[in-house]
């Protein structure tokens, strides 16, 4: 049986940086970097195909409570599948949903967790889901909040923001890397330096360099923009939209500010978002 190494997030947190990351440095040397081919890096642990698997029913006909109960056996078949340590995409927070674990431990090798600071994932998330921000507010500060499922992807249970990141990070365990979204833009080289090693890849700082310069911001825009990219939500205009921090300091009324932070100080408190509030 393989073993999965999640790449865990809340939504719009660095998720898919972190995958292309790590693309570009286990992927061969097979010509240009391409977004949609990362899939062979990394897989989705939401995505419909893993449930046909276990349910081959049409997705609509699924209930909530039937891919809460899938969900093990859909992860342990994606495990099994691979037959080695293999990277997985998830949203999910570490709960239980209807009885049944989101997280298979059973078939988990580990996980690295990308946190960003809430105040700027509001504006991001709004964008993505197509909704006002207040909306999109409102769902991160949303206890047991759940995703409906679609044609392509599973229903997630995200939590509110602190619930995902306290549910990923409440213990500091071997098996566990945490990377803050803020540290990847200020100093990547670093932070990817620090996740190669969490991975155990032998490989030299200017490999680490070749592979944060491929997959910087400014040339996964220009792949979307070029090529398209499948993981843009049908709301958005792209989806790679600013990769910046503090943005939301023009962005946000002071009432928006307040209701997040809020709802959330602890977390914001332990990832060091607080003094920005403080500010």
């Amino acid at each position: 049986m393989g073993h999965i190494v999640w790449i865990a997030s809340y939504p719009k947190s660095g998720n898919t940086w972190v995958r292309a990351f790590l693309h570009e440095i286990l992927r061969p040397d097979d010509g240009a970097f391409d977004l949609d081919r990362m899939a062979q890096t990394a897989g989705n642990e939401a995505s419909i195909d893993n449930y046909r698997i276990i349910d081959p029913r049409p997705w609509g006909q699924w209930t909530p409570g039937e891919v809460a109960r899938a969900r093990p056996a859909a992860q342990a078949a994606f495990a099994r599948r691979h037959g080695r340590v293999v990277f997985c995409k998830t949203h999910l927070a570490v709960l239980r949903s209807r009885g049944r674990p989101t997280i298979n431990m059973d078939v988990t090798a580990g996980a690295i967790y990308i946190v960003r600071n809430p105040l700027d994932i509001a504006l991001s998330y709004a964008d993505h889901q197509g909704v006002p921000l207040d909306v999109a507010i409102s769902l991160m500060n949303l206890e047991n909040h759940e995703t409906p499922s679609t044609a392509s992807h599973v229903s997630e249970l995200l939590g509110s923001w602190s619930q995902n990141v306290e549910t990923w990070t409440r213990r500091s365990l071997p098996g566990l890397h945490v990377m803050r979204y803020e540290d990847m833009l200020a100093t990547p080289v670093a932070a990817f330096s620090g996740l190669a090693a969490f991975l155990k890849l032998k490989m030299g700082r200017r490999r680490i360099k070749e592979a944060v310069r491929a997959t910087s911001f400014g040339n996964l825009r220009h792949l979307e923009d070029e090529k398209g990219f499948g993981e843009r939500s049908a709301p958005q205009r792209r989806f790679f939209r600013q990769g910046r921090a503090g943005t939301w300091r023009t962005a946000l009324s002071a009432s928006q500010v307040t209701k997040i932070a809020s709802c959330n100080e602890a977390m914001m408190r332990k990832f060091d978002y607080w003094k920005d509030v403080e500010a």
